[in-house]
């Protein structure tokens, strides 16, 4: 009886113990809320933190936004976001600062997925200085399917080159930003395609397919690193390999690297470090291949619904939106923008 007893207990104590979460000593702080769904984000030097939200419904009142002192206010101006049919935002997927402090803001013109509109995808220069537009970047048709989304966007600013995904049509595009000539690289390459119609996030089965999507170039720009959405594979290719031009379809496509498994994930960043990290679309986390080349699970938390986008300020701190997308509008919360320094407190 008293064995029973203490196997009860044993039994009990076990019952209610809970698994330490990944990320202990990571504080998560919540810098920005929205009852509007956001993607991409971006941080300046000075620390100005930008933010897009997609053109996937009818209320989408701004398209690019600015946070200051935790309230997002319409960038450059209103102007810009009305949708008019000279230079204005459209259906922007994403924004990104370079080395150079420059805002780039993606637009798909491809308003709810209804098909690229008669201009076709841009991408817009802004100075952050004068706030005013710098240059806008057009493509040519041959360049871009019907049911292009140009998604995420990285800048050489060594080359002044931008590489491009294309999530609708999978390909890498590379944009010469000197030339401003375009070329459709690994279109419908294993690597830039699907790997899966569905995906179970936080045991919800969202039913899908993106092909590439998240993008990120090395911290020398010696590679460029890329990801389907519906997918678990990490690619990569030597960035000189994009850029040469006496390499034939299959040549370039035989330079393609398999980096290695990984979770599903939306974007990507490398930190100051050489440390790759990636959201965790699954299990609510945020991973990291560490610059040993070793994924690990980096934080796991409730709070980490759908991590979308990554951006990192000066001082090593790293922030990430979240969408939300494999929620149904009844069960999601306010959209936030996220911030944690990689490196634990003792607090």
């Amino acid at each position: 009886m008293k064995i029973l007893s203490v196997i009860a207990i044993v039994l009990f104590i076990l019952s209610s113990c809970k698994p330490t979460p990944k990320g202990e000593g990571i504080l998560l702080e919540s810098i920005s809320q929205s009852d509007k769904q956001w993607t991409g984000i971006a941080i300046s030097k000075e620390g100005r933190i930008f933010v897009n939200y997609p053109n996937w419904s009818s209320n989408v009142p701004v398209s690019v936004a600015e946070i200051i002192n935790g309230i997002p206010r319409s960038y450059p101006n209103m102007t810009w976001n009305q949708r008019r049919d000279t230079l204005s935002f459209h259906s922007i997927q994403s924004v990104f600062i370079d080395k150079l402090d420059r805002l780039w803001i993606l637009d798909t013109n491809n308003p709810q997925f209804s098909g690229v509109i008669k201009q076709g995808p841009m991408l817009y220069q802004f100075n952050l200085e004068a706030d005013t537009l710098v240059d806008a970047f057009s493509f040519d048709q041959s360049f871009y399917q019907t049911q292009s989304y140009f998604n995420d966007v990285r800048i050489d600013t060594d080359k002044n080159v931008a590489y491009l995904t294309d999530s609708g049509d999978g390909a890498i595009i590379v944009l010469d930003l000197n030339t401003r000539e375009s070329r459709r690289l690994l279109d419908n390459h294993s690597s830039t395609q699907s790997e899966e119609d569905h995906l179970f996030c936080d045991g919800i089965k969202w039913k899908n397919t993106v092909h590439s999507d998240g993008i990120a170039l090395s911290p020398d720009n010696t590679y460029l690193y890329y990801t389907a959405l519906t997918g678990h594979t990490l690619y990569r290719i030597k960035t000189e390999h994009l850029l040469n031009k006496t390499l034939n379809k299959k040549e370039l496509e035989q330079k393609v690297e398999k980096v290695m498994k990984i979770p599903a994930t939306d974007g990507m960043l490398f930190d100051h470090e050489g440390n790759l990290y990636l959201g965790g679309l699954e299990d609510n986390s945020i991973n990291r291949i560490n610059k040993d080349g070793v994924l690990e699970k980096f934080i796991q938390n409730p709070q980490i619904r759908w991590p979308d986008s990554f951006a990192k300020d000066v001082d090593a701190n790293i922030y990430f939106t979240t969408s939300q997308i494999h929620l149904p509008q009844n069960k999601r919360e306010q959209y936030e923008v996220i911030r944690f320094n990689p490196e634990p407190t003792n607090n």
